[in-house]
């Protein structure tokens, strides 16, 4: 189909071109790192589900960062280890616009969520007597709209774009999951209008919601300077370099993935295709570790229900053991 143009029914994904005959050996660290992310994520919506003591704004907000993670990496794990181990590799015209659309919009959320953890950050050191009054309920149910709302305005045009397309020059996609330029390069016709669309969302997302976490982090930066006891600035240095990690991880990944793809031609496809999939496994995979286990309340309650379960088992245990004496 070299020559010739049509449009197709299904997508073929490469995996990582380059690494075929590695996918096997590959797998196994995804593997590794998408149950880590998921059982991490699901503990953490547990331990907050159960705790009556974090049925706060900003513990439900972490327990909707967690949910967001668990999607998030599914909605691209899966596929991509069907293609490592069963060389499953074809996709639907509507399931890879749809696998678009969740991972674009579910990174998108992401990234919101991290703002508002930065904002907790921030009132929490700079107006610390204010934050019960505006840190709430209310503010957290807003902002989750919010961030929903703009993920499926920005989101939902790239695929009318590219549903507008009248032929494809072929349907091998050379990536590991439907990204959206992988998706548009295919298309014979101009890609102009996707292109600079692309651009636009992503400098919206990423642009404004970095600027507000730079804000954030250097008004509590100097916020901390002035705290009056070198143990108080340690304290709070502590709690935000755990979130700087994130941050860092979570934007500088996904600015060189997405920059990569547009004018990275002299980077080998198999560097940017694997960066582009650690974009959407490591920062999942270290959320429930930051903000979840590394939180001395989260970590407190989580030792609390694990010894309750097991207490609980020993007592079943114990019970079943002297009625089956009594019996003998």
């Amino acid at each position: 189909m070299m020559n010739s143009t049509f449009y197709p029914t299904y997508f073929m994904l490469v995996g990582i071109p380059g690494l075929e005959h590695e996918h096997i050996w590959i797998s196994i660290p995804f593997c590794i790192l998408y149950i880590l992310a998921l059982l991490g994520n699901i503990m953490v919506m547990a331990v907050i589900l159960l705790s009556t003591r974090l049925h706060q704004p900003m513990f439900i907000l972490l327990s909707m960062l967690a949910f967001n993670d668990g999607l998030l990496c599914t909605s691209f794990a899966l596929k991509i280890l069907s293609i490592f181990w069963f060389n499953n590799r074809a996709i639907s015209f509507n399931g890879c616009l749809l696998q678009m659309f969740f991972i674009h919009s579910f990174t998108s959320i992401e990234s919101g969520f991290l703002v508002s953890m930065a904002y907790d950050r921030y009132i929490a050191i700079y107006k610390p007597l204010r934050y019960n009054s505006i840190i709430t309920i209310r503010l957290i149910t807003r902002l989750v709209i919010v961030f929903v709302v703009r993920a499926v305005v920005l989101d939902a045009p790239c695929l009318v774009l590219i549903r507008r397309f009248p032929a494809f020059k072929t349907n091998v996609i050379a990536h590991s999951y439907c990204e959206h330029m992988a998706v548009v390069k295919l298309a014979a016709a101009d890609i102009r209008v996707n292109s600079i669309y692309g651009l636009f969302v992503a400098f919206t997302v990423v642009g404004v919601d970095l600027l507000f976490i730079l804000l954030s982090y250097t008004m509590i930066f100097i916020a901390v300077f002035h705290l009056p006891t070198k143990e108080a600035r340690l304290k709070a240095f502590n709690t935000c370099t755990p979130h700087m990690c994130v941050f860092l991880s979570f934007y500088s990944i996904g600015i060189f993935s997405f920059l990569s793809h547009r004018y990275g031609k002299k980077i080998p496809p198999y560097v940017h295709i694997i960066f582009s999939d650690i974009y959407l496994l490591v920062p999942p995979m270290l959320n429930p570790l930051i903000y979840g286990i590394k939180t001395t309340v989260i970590r407190e309650e989580t030792w609390k229900i694990l010894k309750n379960i097991t207490n609980n088992c020993r007592t079943r245990w114990n019970t079943d053991e002297k009625r089956t004496c009594h019996k003998i």
